[in-house]
């Protein structure tokens, strides 16, 4: 069954987050939003050849952390599995592939 809203839902707006990762600290939530704000999110990041992954759950989790904020101990793991996409892709494309 198509995940469709009911007529009294508004549908889901789009989310979106920013996070940032030096390699010494927790990495930090710089910049969330919904709807009109998580598209130019998306497109600014896209914009500057920044890997966009789409994650709806973990980027509902993460919209609770506070910007300029280090990510919760509790989403390590799942953070830490998209860094590491992004670097092996990153990577992929350095190398030509």
């Amino acid at each position: 069954m198509p995940d469709t809203p009911s007529p009294d839902q508004p549908p889901k707006q789009r989310l979106a987050l920013a996070l940032k990762y030096d390699g010494t600290t927790a990495p930090k939530v710089v910049a969330k939003g919904k709807g009109a704000v998580a598209e130019k999110i998306i497109a600014a990041a896209k914009e500057n050849g920044v890997l966009v992954e789409e994650n709806p759950f973990l980027a509902e989790a993460l919209s609770h952390v506070e910007l300029d904020a280090e990510i919760p101990v509790e989403l390590y793991r799942a953070v830490s599995e998209i860094i590491s996409y992004v670097l092996k892709t990153r990577s992929r494309v350095a190398n030509g592939g």
